[in-house]
This record gives structure tokens, C-alpha cells and sequence, in this order.
């Protein structure tokens, strides 16, 4: 069993920054990318972002290429998210989620965090 923790969430104003880190418990096989999906009221979850933990490959949804950054550290333990240029539609409740494939579909993604809370007012 992986499990993830999300932390990092919060209220930024139109145009600031928030970084979301996310904790994996442990490596396994199964855990080949990490990705950052998001879900605001009355919304479907969307992806955001992804990241191959062995090489660093990374994916974006077009709606954050340019303003978002995904990493990881170096002993591929946490996945972080560099969030710039904040917009009041990425108000949301952000997860990390584990697959062993590398993704952008939900349904491939086997370990799930908690979510953490994002709010951008304008």
C-alpha cells in the first residue's frame, strides 16, 4: 500500500504563487509517475500535471503549461507544485495521485492523497 500526503494549500491573491508538496510513503514498482489532479465545485476532476519519478519527464494541461512547475526531490520521495500566476478558476481541492504508468488518465492511477485545498480570490 502507497500512500500519498498533500500539504501546501491555501488562499493566494490573482497573481500570486503557492507550492503543493506531496509525500509518498513508500517506492514500489507501481509507483512510476506522480501526477497533481484537480477538482473545483461542480466540476469533473481534471489533470494538471505529471511527472516520471525516475527520469523527471514531465506532462502539463495546457490551462497551467507556463504557469505551473511539477518536480520531484532527488530520492523521488515528494512531487511538488509550483503554482505561478494564480487564477481564480484554478480555486480547486488538489490530489496527488500514484500510477505505474505514465498518464493523464484518472482511472490509471492507483494511490490517491487526501486532497488539499486551493483558493484564489480575484
Amino acid at each position: 500500500q502507497v500512500q500519498l500526503v498533500e500539504s501546501g494549500g491555501g488562499l493566494a491573491q490573482a497573481g500570486g504563487s503557492l507550492r503543493l508538496s506531496c509525500a509518498i510513503s513508500r517506492r514500489t514498482s507501481s509507483v512510476y509517475s506522480v501526477a497533481w489532479f484537480r477538482q473545483a465545485p461542480g466540476k469533473r476532476r481534471e489533470f494538471v500535471a505529471a511527472v516520471v519519478l525516475s527520469d523527471e519527464s514531465t506532462d502539463y494541461a495546457d490551462s497551467v503549461k507556463g504557469r505551473f512547475t511539477i518536480s520531484r526531490d532527488n530520492a523521488g520521495n515528494s512531487v511538488y507544485l509550483q503554482m505561478y500566476s494564480l487564477k481564480p478558476d484554478d480555486t480547486a481541492i488538489y490530489y496527488c495521485a500514484s500510477s505505474p504508468l505514465y498518464t493523464r488518465v484518472s482511472g490509471q492511477f492507483d494511490f490517491w492523497g487526501q486532497g488539499t485545498q486551493v483558493t484564489v480570490s480575484s
